[in-house]
């Protein structure tokens, strides 16, 4: 029998944003990378929010900074937020020494995520001027994620036996 050293609700806190963030990353990775298909909710015509900025995915994800070397971010997005949910794994199941080991990880892990979120958005509404509803959502979900473990490990101070 498998014991977790984690509560059920707080593993569930942990792990909703990277599922979240999950889904958004592969929606674009499949449907708008791989299949090459617009994207659901998102609009084709610009809807202008604020001073020239557009709600438009297609320019956003299509834009010279949408790729790394030729890789797609949306690829290093559904990696980063699986790497998220095999910490959380371990952090659940894994021995005590693995899952301390994994909390620390997964505290750094999502701190870089956090740092990368800015120069996005940069990228979205200063160089692009236009904002992908997809991106918002792994933005988000990258911010509340680091949220979360912060409160957790600092606040409510959960800790692993070591």
């Amino acid at each position: 029998m498998v014991t977790m050293r984690i509560s059920l609700p707080k593993l569930a806190l942990l792990m909703a944003m990277s599922v979240f963030g999950l889904w958004a990353s592969a929606e674009v990775l499949i449907v708008y990378q791989t299949l090459r298909e617009g994207l659901p909710f998102c609009t084709v015509q610009e809807v202008t929010q604020g001073p020239g900025i557009a709600l438009n995915c297609y320019a956003v994800l299509s834009s010279r900074y949408s790729q790394i070397f030729g890789v797609p971010l949306e690829l290093f997005a559904v990696g980063y937020f699986l790497v998220n949910l095999i910490l959380l794994f371990f952090i659940a199941v894994g021995s005590d020494y693995l899952a301390g080991i994994c909390l620390k990880t997964l505290f750094g892990w999502r701190f870089i995520g956090v740092i990368i979120v800015p120069y996005l958005v940069f990228v979205e509404l200063v160089l692009v001027r236009a904002i992908c509803i997809y991106c918002t959502i792994m933005h988000v979900a990258i911010i509340v994620d680091f949220v979360i473990i912060s409160y957790l490990l600092f606040y409510k101070k959960i800790k692993i036996a070591q």
